[in-house]
Parts: C-alpha cells; structure tokens; sequence
C-alpha cells in the first residue's frame, strides 16, 4: 500500500476532494502555506494498484505536473474504506499489484548506482568471479554475483523506453555498455596478474576448468536464464518487490561470461574468449527484450497522447533491434545446439559399438571400464568439432592374451560410417570367488623366509 500527499491548486479544491469521495478514499486535508497558488495539501492512503488511476482522475480535475506529489510506502492503514478500496482495485486488475509510472520511473532511477560506485562494485565483482572461474569454485562465482550492480542500468533502459525518458534510456545504455567493458578489462588485468606470477599451478588450461568449460558452449537453454532474468528485473519493479535477488539472477547471465571473456584476452586463447563473449552479448540483449515486452504488456506509458505515440515507435523500434541482433548471434547458440546433439549421437553409437564387440568372442571376457572420445574442431572450429581418437579402457583377467582389440574396434567403427583412430588401453581385474579360504600367512615375517610358518604339515611323516 502507498501514502499519497497531494499539493491541491487554487480553485481545485472541491474537485480534488469530490474525486477522493467518489473513490471512497480517507483522507486528510490541510492548509498549505509554503508555495504560492497552492492552498492545501491532501494526504490519503491507497492500494498499489490504485495509485495510477486515482492520480490520473486528479489530473483530470486540474492537479497538474506541477503540483508537489509524494508516494510512499505505507505499513499499516486501519479503515473499512480502505479495506473495501483495496478489494475493489484487485478484482479490477485480477488481484495483480503495479506501481504506478512515476514510482516506476523513480524506482529504476534510484536502482542506478552513481558512476564511482558503479564502476568499483562492477570492477570487484568481475576480478573475484575471476578468481572463482580459476579456482573452479562455484561458491566463490555466486559470491560475486551477490555485489554486481546490473540490475538497474538494464531495467532503467526498459523503463525509459516504455514512458519516453530520453535521458533516463540513454544512460542506461551508457551504463550497461561501460559495464560490461569494465567487467571483461578487470578479469583480463586480474587473470594476467595470476598468470604471470604463478599464482595457479603454471600450465593450467582454462579451457579445460569446469567453471569456464561450462561458459565456452552456450545453446538455446542460455537464452532461458536471460529472458527469465529480464522478466524477474520488469515484475520486481512493477511490484515494488525488492530487487536483490533479481539482481542476483541478473548477474549470472552476465558476470561469469564477462569474466571468461577476461580470462581468454589473458591467455591468448580465442577460443575461450570468443563463445563467452557471445554468449555475454547475447543475455544483455536478452535481458533487456524481456524487461521491455514486460513493462510495455503491463500497460506502463506517457502521460500525453502525443508522447505516447513516440514512446510507442521507439519500443517497437528497439524490440526490433534487439530481435535482429538476437536472432543473428543465435546462429552461433544453434551451432552449439546442434554441435551437442550431433556429439552426443555419436558418442551414443561409439558406445554401443564398443559394448557390441566386448560382448563377442574372443573377448567376452574383458569388460568396459571407461571410454573417451577425444575431439578436434572442424574448419568451424568455434562452434564445430568431430571425433579424432577413442580411448578405451577394459578389464582383463590376469594372464588374457590380448586379440587385436582396437584394430578391431577401429574396423567395426569404419564399418558403421565413423572412421578414427583407436586406443585400448588394458588393466589387470584379479577378482576372488566368495568360497575361496582366507589365507593367514604373512609372506613378509621375517623369521621365516621359507614362508612355511601357519601352513599345515604334508601328509606322511614329519621330517627328522
């Protein structure tokens, strides 16, 4: 609920105060002394959802931009009128709570942090999610999320967009796009400060890290995550919900594929840097989308007819833009798709030839231990790659002649359409059946080299 105090012109005053009446609204009125053609001030408590019509019909009756208007939260309010108020205004907008326009605007003004601390807390925030994506901890990659201030340059754009704040979208942009470049500098600087001094074990592949492996093949399950996020940023600001944790959500699409970015410049490795900057790209343009389509679909727009108008062709304009702009860099998140699909086909044939001939003679007595399928990259190699050397492991019992297995393999692979090369590597399975009889002896003992000692005597005579 919200606490309204409305500044009433000269003249209007019955006007504002029949409208409050019509409402059923409780009010409080009293002189105002401060500003010139101003002679009272009405303060009233209201519904969330009540804010904007109420304050549209008083502009109807003549309080105009001008008048002094405070909105603010309101914790308690004793009243059947507000009671029977506020049934009215959910059933009118099927129990759905929004703020109104000018809390919105005020609300993604205020959730944009000024430019100092902005770019200190973005900074911070890029170098230890650095440091988690090198280190492979997960907990330390949340932990930076926590402190990202992206929530509000992205929401503050959607805002400006949907009520025509020039201003108010163009900083927003400036921020996002300072941001992200902040963010990706830091991790670079950070991530070559690790590397020259030694800092983790020399030699390291980030490539190879789970932490950054998981950012270098973004599919279409990534575009999920980006548009929830912007669809949670647009509803908690409608609501008035707090946007901690939405800003949380926001800051996975963003800050991790920032920091890979960082880490691949640091380490000359296009092949890191590159998807995970896509990938980037690709969750701000989405979040941003989400945020956008939300805002305009929750019926949020200028106060004038002409504004309107304006702010209705810039939306359409920029969802256009951020369509074309997803839709192209999504080829690349499509190759990645369907580069997994194809992979995990073709893992699943390798395999079952693996197990097919495992389970035929001569070697049915060796059995699967692990397999791996060691890739390279096509002439695509930024989104494409093909099997180039099956490794297998099996189990033999001791003493198993070993019978050409992976030539074998090699030909059978040939034989199903999927020529490479074949490595089998052999390892020794020594099992003991559950009637065999627990031997005490200690091989070891010292004091007795022959190994005799605990072994019950030969039948016959004993030796003299």
């Amino acid at each position: 609920m919200r606490l309204l105090q409305v500044s009433i012109p000269a003249g209007k005053r019955e006007a504002v105060v029949g409208v409050l009446d019509d409402e059923g609204i409780d009010y409080v009125l009293s002189e105002e002394t401060g500003r010139r053609g101003y002679t009272h001030v009405v303060s009233f408590p209201l519904p969330t959802n009540a804010v904007e019509p109420v304050l549209d019909r008083l502009r109807e009756v003549g309080v105009g931009e001008d008048a002094y208007a405070v909105v603010t939260e309101a914790r308690a309010v004793t009243s059947r009128q507000f009671d029977a108020l506020a049934e009215r205004y959910s059933e009118e907008d099927d129990g759905q709570e929004s703020i109104s326009k000018e809390e919105l605007a005020r609300t993604a003004q205020g959730n944009v942090s000024d430019m100092r601390t902005y770019v200190i807390l973005t900074a911070v925030s890029a170098i230890v999610a650095t440091a988690g994506l090198l280190l492979d901890s997960p907990a330390t990659v949340v932990g930076s999320m926590v402190i990202a201030p992206l929530i509000g340059p992205a929401m503050s754009t959607a805002v400006a967009s949907v009520i025509d704040d020039e201003a108010l979208f163009s900083r927003g942009v400036r921020m996002q796009v300072v941001g992200m470049v902040l963010a990706v500098a830091a991790a670079a600087v950070f991530a070559y400060f690790v590397r020259v001094t030694n800092l983790i074990p020399p030699g390291l592949d980030p490539s190879a890290v789970g932490q950054i492996e998981g950012r270098l093949t973004p599919d279409f399950l990534s575009l999920a995550v980006a548009l929830g996020a912007g669809v949670a940023g647009a509803l908690s600001l409608t609501t008035g919900v707090s946007a901690a944790l939405v800003g949380v959500m926001i800051a996975v699409a963003l800050v991790p594929p920032a920091a890979a970015v960082g880490i691949g410049i640091a380490y000359g490795l296009p092949s890191v840097a590159i998807p995970s900057g896509i990938l980037a790209v690709v969750n701000g343009l989405s979040i941003n989308l989400a945020a956008l389509v939300v805002l305009w679909y929750t019926g949020y727009r200028p106060d004038h007819i002409l504004r309107r108008n304006e702010a209705r062709a810039a939306t359409l304009k920029r969802i256009g833009i951020l369509l074309v702009a997803i839709a192209l860099l999504s080829v690349f998140l499509g190759g990645v798709t369907f580069n997994t699909y194809q992979s995990a086909q073709a893992e699943g044939d390798i395999r079952s030839v693996v197990e097919s001939t495992l389970d035929s003679e001569p070697y049915a007595e060796a059995e699967l231990v692990s397999m791996e399928i060691e890739t390279e990259p096509t002439q695509f190699n930024l989104v494409f790659t093909q099997p180039s050397l099956l490794v297998v492991t099996v189990g033999v019992p001791p003493g198993w002649e070993q019978q050409s297995l992976a030539s074998t393999l090699r030909n059978r692979l040939a034989e199903s359409g999927r020529s490479m090369p074949v490595e089998v590597r052999y390892v020794t399975v020594e099992r003991a059946g559950e009637a065999a009889t627990a031997d005490t002896t200690d091989p070891t003992d010292p004091t007795d080299p022959t190994g005799m000692i605990g072994t019950p005597p030969p039948d016959g005579p004993s030796p003299p």
